[in-house]
């Protein structure tokens, strides 16, 4: 009576398919049965697939892990009926399995004796191992073997799917937290530029990836004065974004003390150094950029920066090249500025490198094209210039995938300058 309550309990968990395994394989194997040798092999095949189809269809009824592992445990132990099985490597175990602290002690088999099957990747990797602990230490069956072997194949393709989609998982959240922080970088950028009589304002700025380390921000001061900054944070993405952030903060709480523009460059350069080692691996390139509109002035601070482009009537283009090296290099670096006049007429750019650092196969876009088409751009408008210098850029470049973080802002004085008499 207790036997056949075992055996109804027995194939309520897994129908039949080890005991017609061992039915199957006990006819093929028996030597007082006639056939072929053909007839033979095909009970074995039957046999063997009656009981892996359903093996596989639990061990890939789920996508998790953990799950995956505790089912091939426990069809190795509740339907091979051995006295355990065990996956060391994820301290995963079912039945009585030898434990390792006493074995030396008992003398018994140590884990590494146990039958062991590989769990193998695509590439052939070792995901796990698979131990068995036979009944009474005996060595397994030649069925026995040849189901387990099957059932590791499976086993190892369900958990290969179930890590892959961990992973997915992982990405997705992943992807929606770069989404947000691209939101959030983006937002940080200026809302609205100030409007100031007699000039124009716009600049642009495009990531490589979801966020960047490129930095812009344009303050009307206290004064009626306007600072402006264009910076880069060496390297790109996730790592860049924060410390262009961290910048920010410092710039912004900087800029309400109508400091000089060259001693506004040391504290930040100082700020940065403080900041620790990882800061000083992110040091960061900036322009600092100061209109007086008033009496048509500009002042700037290049620390370690491309040179930024201004354009005069009647004059060469020159270029506001670097008076220091980047932010957080050398902590006591100090800054020299350069006042200029802006006349009527005047255009300037500021720019990060990502847009010389374009190629064309292994022909570089350069700072000297840039400024070629700068220089040669008829739009008055400053949005319209960079709308033509993108276009340059891209038609340069072809399908080539943007390489670098983008920006630039662009600084027009409305009018004609008068001429002498």
């Amino acid at each position: 009576m207790i036997k056949d309550e075992a055996q109804t309990l027995r194939a309520a968990r897994f129908p039949d398919a080890v005991e017609c395994y061992r039915e199957g394989w006990a006819l093929a194997t028996d030597p007082q049965i006639q056939g072929s040798g053909e007839t033979i092999h095909l009970q074995q095949q039957i046999a063997r697939l009656q009981a892996l189809l359903e093996a596989s269809r639990q061990v890939h009824s789920t996508v998790r892990e953990e799950e995956v592992l505790d089912r091939v445990l426990r069809i190795v132990v509740r339907e091979l009926e051995m006295d355990g099985a065990a996956f060391p490597s994820a301290a995963l175990s079912f039945g009585a399995l030898p434990e390792v602290a006493n074995q030396e002690k008992s003398g018994s088999k140590s884990a590494m004796e146990l039958p062991a099957y590989p769990l193998l990747g695509r590439e052939g990797e070792t995901m796990t191992e698979l131990v068995i602990a036979p009944p009474a230490g005996r060595a397994l069956t030649l069925y026995e073997a040849d189901f387990i072997e099957g059932l590791a194949l499976q086993a190892a393709v369900a958990l290969e799917n179930a890590r892959n989609h961990q992973r997915n998982l992982e990405f997705a959240r992943l992807q929606q937290d770069l989404d947000a922080a691209r939101l959030i970088q983006r937002s940080l950028l200026p809302h609205h530029l100030p409007e100031i009589p007699g000039y124009q304002l716009a600049f642009r700025s495009e990531a490589c990836y979801q966020v960047g380390g490129d930095y812009l921000d344009v303050i009307l001061q206290a004064d009626g004065n306007l600072l402006i900054a264009v910076a880069d944070v060496a390297g790109k993405g996730l790592a860049s974004a924060l410390m262009s952030n961290s910048f920010r903060s410092a710039f912004r709480a900087m800029a309400a003390s109508l400091s000089p523009l060259d001693e506004m460059a040391a504290r930040m350069n100082r700020h940065h150094w403080r900041e620790g080692e990882e800061a000083r691996r992110r040091f960061v390139t900036a322009i600092f950029l100061r209109l007086y509109p008033r009496k048509g002035q500009i002042e700037v601070v290049n620390a370690g920066h491309n040179p930024g482009f201004l354009l005069r009537p009647g004059a060469a283009p020159l270029l506001l090249g670097a008076s220091g090296t980047p932010l957080g290099l050398f902590p006591k670096m100090t800054y020299t500025s350069q006042r200029l006049d802006f006349p009527l007429g005047s255009r300037l750019l500021l720019y990060t490198d990502g847009l010389t650092e374009v190629f064309a196969g292994n022909e570089e876009f350069g700072s000297e094209q840039l400024l070629e088409s700068f220089s040669a751009c008829k739009q008055q408008r400053p949005d319209a210039i960079l709308d033509a210098l993108w276009v340059a850029i891209a038609a340069f470049s072809g399908d080539s995938p943007q390489g670098d973080d983008m920006t630039a802002l662009a600084l027009c004085r409305a009018g004609v300058a008068e001429t002498a008499p």
